[in-house]
């Protein structure tokens, strides 16, 4: 398996430190507000990520955090007049809600930064005793070109970002910083109605990229074996994490640094964010889009490339799942007729195309070329499906195969029948009116039956049925 690592701007063989099992971070939102579909591209890409590798066997250690103190938090939480607490709360309900219907797995672990401050003060202590960090006032920040690899992780010149980090601070700042490029790992308290705690330093909190650093090593150890998150925090967020934990430690922090592209809206195909407002919040598009059409659509694209968000992507990644039940449905209906047959093509091209879908998937995550085989499988099957006779163990694979592979995209087709004898009484009654080229009675028959929301196909075994949103 190769993974395309951010550090070395390249694919790499991917070997995790202990053989089958793997440390996975991926950095979470903050919660001050629903999240939106660029946000829920990062999760549903490395839920992907990690249910490909669960599926190769890995056993994966998944750390997702909460960030629930920022300035964003702060300044929500006055707008609303709640405490930042309260504030979190809600919305972290609501992303579990939001993920849930999205069939994301739930976190090994969601640490919340609020409850590891204790943590974070011992890990600044140990930087500021190493000479990496120093305090002002009741700030503390970090020497970032004492670690001389800075700007190793987004290639970045230090002189560069000195420059261009000096034209975005305030004076008051600048007065304090050493140096610009230097961030806070604590921050002072500037008012009393200011969330805050004690500190060696004074009453405050800890800064936003502290957070990750502190319990990405906590609950996973001093080097993990993949850290991900959207391109947008490769840096400074990325950057800065990389220096102050190698910093602390001495040791390598990441082996694989993952980045998923950005959504895109519009023909300009801007980036989602809440700052242009052009984003919608996946509370809202699931009051009117099937979640599992939004998390194939989201999840049907490599995760290192953008999608651009239209309604005509979700209308076709809806037609791709439809054709997906429709053939497994098909597949139920034959399974139950005694015509079985051995078919020597179809068990290759089952063990072929199961080959080509882990060489896709193993060349980093490309999902679009395990689509192309799963599609190419699909077409084959149809027809095989088309003779009189059918291979029933290998039908059975199929559906095995086929259940296993869209899991891995968090989709799960189920084909259960309906069974409704009134329904069927007017199938019956509209097949006996086909029989006798009774056309309109048959077509007033699918008229009615449409109108309550069943759709019939006519195949050569005969007619089925199923409810429209099924």
């Amino acid at each position: 398996m190769k993974i395309f690592n951010t550090l070395s701007n390249k694919k790499e063989e991917f070997k995790p430190q202990i053989a089958g099992k793997v440390n996975m971070y991926v950095c979470g939102p903050t919660v001050y507000n629903y999240i939106h579909i660029g946000n829920a591209r990062s999760v549903i890409a490395f839920d992907t990520i990690r249910r490909y590798l669960e599926y190769r066997g890995y056993e994966v250690k998944y750390i997702s955090n909460f960030t629930d103190v920022d300035d964003k938090m702060i300044n929500q939480a006055r707008k609303e007049n709640v405490s930042v607490a309260d504030l979190a709360d809600r919305y972290i309900k609501a992303f579990v809600a939001d993920t849930t219907a999205l069939n994301i797995k739930p976190a090994t672990f969601n640490p919340r930064a609020t409850e590891e401050i204790t943590d974070i003060i011992s890990f600044i202590k140990v930087l500021i005793a190493k000479g990496y960090a120093y305090v002002v006032s009741n700030d503390v920040y970090f020497r970032a070109k004492k670690f001389t690899k800075y700007g190793c992780l987004s290639g970045q010149n230090i002189d560069e970002l000195e420059e261009g980090a000096s034209q975005h601070i305030s004076v008051e700042e600048q007065k304090k910083k050493e140096d610009a490029i230097d961030f806070a790992l604590w921050k002072g308290q500037k008012t009393l109605d200011e969330i805050a705690w004690n500190s060696p330093w004074g009453k405050g909190r800890p800064g936003w990229h502290i957070e990750c650093s502190v319990m990405s090593t906590k609950y996973l150890g001093n080097t993990i074996d993949i850290h991900g998150g959207g391109q947008d925090l490769q840096f400074p967020h990325h950057e800065n994490e990389l220096a102050q934990s190698e910093a602390k430690t001495g040791q390598k922090f990441v082996n694989y640094w993952l980045h998923n592209g950005f959504v895109t809206v519009g023909e300009k195909q801007e980036k989602m964010s809440k700052s242009l407002n052009n984003f919608i919040t996946v509370h809202d598009l699931l009051k009117k889009v099937d979640p599992q059409v939004l998390r194939f659509y989201m999840s049907s694209v490599q995760y290192r490339k953008p999608i651009n968000y239209t309604e005509d992507g979700l209308r076709q990644a809806e037609a791709v799942l439809k054709r997906y039940k429709n053939i497994l449905r098909n597949i139920q209906e034959r399974l139950s007729e005694k015509n079985d047959v051995s078919d020597s093509d179809l068990a290759e091209r089952l063990i072929d195309a199961k080959k080509k879908f882990i060489a896709a998937m193993d060349d980093d995550f490309n999902v679009q070329n395990a689509l192309s085989v799963m599609h190419e499988l699909t077409l084959h099957v149809n027809v095989h499906l088309n003779n009189d006779f059918i291979d029933h163990k290998n039908l059975q694979d199929f559906v095995q195969l086929m259940d296993e592979w869209l899991l891995i995209f968090g989709v799960k087709i189920t084909t259960e029948m309906e069974n409704d004898d009134t329904i069927q009484k007017l199938v019956d009654q509209r097949n006996l009116a086909r029989q006798n080229k009774d056309w309109a009675t048959s077509d007033q028959i699918r008229d009615e039956l449409l109108a309550k929301g069943i759709i019939l196909e006519d195949t050569p075994q005969g007619t089925r049925w199923h409810h429209v949103k099924a």
